[in-house]
């Protein structure tokens, strides 16, 4: 039987060197954001490339569920599918992927909106899903009876082999230090929106330096990462340590 984990985060949350992550486990397959055609479809977000994303995905939320509760691509025991919250417009959600292994990635607001606001328009809070994530985080923790694994990308960064450890532990699944680097360039499994995103991962072969000092931001910006702090530091206190 094929574990599928279903990791959910906002956007600049290192979720794609997340991905790069499991993808470097030979048994594992990934998936990039499956949900994000049908969101921008029905949203109408100005993405950048939104116009080439939905001409290139399952448009459909309902396929798309299907698609990601069916049997792994390539067979493979352990499924890594990259979600985010805010894109959940449609009827679909988190309920109704029971079958999945549900874990969340959560990143400081201020580092979050100094990475967002590089490359799309920050227009508000919403934009950056925390509180979607708080919302599906106690969702799934009611369904379950228990909290769901949350990682902090912060700790992530400080220490990799670690955090990666025990949330491998925490999902059930075994450990593996291949997870700790990757090839450098694109993935082909990734969405061909990576072409606007994802520069920094495709030169990268494994998780960045510790974290610097929080950025300082300004005006609108920093008015925006205060309204997501009390969502980031309810999940925070949920984050497993290695």
């Amino acid at each position: 039987m094929t574990t599928k984990i279903a990791m959910w985060s906002g956007p600049c949350n290192i979720s794609t060197a997340m991905m790069r992550s499991f993808s470097a486990r030979s048994d594992c397959a990934v998936s990039d954001e499956p949900f994000y055609g049908a969101f921008l479809k029905d949203s109408g977000e100005p993405h950048p490339m939104a116009a080439e994303t939905i001409s290139d995905m399952d448009c459909d939320w309902e396929s798309v569920l299907q698609a990601q509760s069916g049997p792994a691509p390539g067979d493979k025991p352990v499924w890594y599918q990259k979600h985010m919250p805010h894109h959940m417009i449609g009827p679909v959600d988190i309920l109704d992927m029971p079958d999945h292994t549900h874990a969340f990635l959560i990143r400081a607001p201020e580092r979050v909106v100094a990475s967002y606001r590089n490359k799309n328009e920050l227009r508000s809070p919403e934009m950056l899903g925390f509180a979607q994530v708080r919302a599906y985080f106690e969702r799934e923790a009611d369904r379950s009876g228990k909290p769901p694994p949350v990682v902090d990308s912060d700790a992530i960064l400080a220490n990799p082999a670690g955090q990666l450890e025990a949330l491998c532990s925490a999902i059930g699944i075994a450990w593996d230090p291949a997870m700790l680097r990757w090839e450098k360039g694109p993935h082909p499994d990734d969405g061909i929106w990576g072409a606007h995103w994802y520069d920094k991962v495709n030169a990268s072969t494994g998780f960045g330096a510790a974290p610097a000092a929080m950025p300082l931001l300004d005006g609108a910006y920093a008015k925006t990462a205060e309204a997501c702090r009390e969502d980031y530091e309810f999940m925070l206190q949920y984050a497993i340590t290695a």
